[in-house]
């Protein structure tokens, strides 16, 4: 079985053809990250490789498509609905595709409030075995064909200052988790777990207080072996530490649409085990190097 797993997107609309009243003043400083940082030049082609990428699903026959967070650039409604338009068939069809949010998808309070996330990709927070669901959708499961199973989870918080990015899952969603995990329907099966924060950086090291995932240690405690595998976004670094026999695989995709860093990965799963995974460049069916 294959999986094909993108992250970061950051569909980014033209923030300076907006009326500034409409932003809020947490936009109006990521304005400074637009332009200073370079991101506005950065991803200005990214529903264009986001669309490439949902092609190459197909090119490769991939069974699952997994986007693992920040599909957009700070919330926005225009952003929702390009990276939607992006994903093409993939963006209502559940069976086929997961979507989580990432920080940047929660990035005001009024867009966590409201639910915009849910808006506008609700159809792919279904799950296979909703009884196990303990805040909101999450976690949500998708049995993909009699291999495998894709676990969402959500870490994206509404937070205090726009210069905070950290995640928790919570307790909850651990226990729903836990609670999967010995499903008896799940035997047999490799569990390819998705959430946005990065539980190690490339280095192998935890991230930084202000910017990791809180409770990563209590997440991989619960997916010890090959059998398992997490699959995050959130650090711009496309990296894949291999399972130990405590600690599941951890395929970070990096930002899959960042121009001159564009790509995603390709993950094989085997007798119900994850055997590992190679990197791919938008519209190239060899294996990047």
């Amino acid at each position: 079985m294959r999986f094909l797993h993108c992250s970061d997107v950051h569909i980014t609309e033209d923030y300076f053809a907006l009326p500034l009243r409409k932003l809020g003043w947490r936009r109006w400083v990521a304005l400074v990250e637009l332009t200073a940082g370079g991101r506005a030049k950065a991803y200005r082609n990214a529903q264009h490789t986001l669309s490439a990428i949902a092609r190459d699903a197909g090119t490769h026959g991939v069974d699952h498509f997994i986007l693992s967070g920040d599909l957009t650039a700070y919330a926005l409604e225009g952003e929702f609905r390009a990276a939607r338009a992006a994903l093409g068939p993939l963006a209502s069809s559940p069976a086929r595709c997961t979507v989580i949010p990432g920080n940047h998808d929660v990035f005001t309070p009024g867009s966590h409030a409201s639910g915009r996330f849910a808006q506008h990709f609700g159809e792919l927070l279904e799950s296979d075995l909703p009884e196990h669901r303990r805040e909101g959708a999450f976690p949500f499961v998708r049995l993909v064909g009699e291999g495998a199973a894709v676990v969402g989870l959500c870490s994206a918080r509404s937070l205090p200052s726009p210069g905070l990015s950290y995640g928790t899952i919570g307790p909850a969603q651990l226990e729903g988790l836990a609670a999967l995990v010995a499903d008896p329907r799940l035997d047999g099966r490799a569990i390819l777990v998705v959430v946005h924060h990065a539980p190690r950086t490339s280095k192998d090291h935890a991230d930084g207080w202000h910017h990791g995932l809180r409770d990563a240690e209590a997440l991989l405690k619960l997916l010890p072996g090959p059998r398992f595998a997490v699959l995050h976004g959130h650090i711009h670094q496309r990296y894949h530490h291999p399972a130990t026999a405590d600690r599941p695989h951890l395929f970070g995709a990096g930002s899959s649409t960042q121009a001159g860093k564009e790509g995603y990965w390709l993950i094989e799963v085997e007798g119900g085990v994850v055997v590992g995974g190679t990197k791919h460049r938008p519209g190239s069916v060899s294996a990047a190097t």
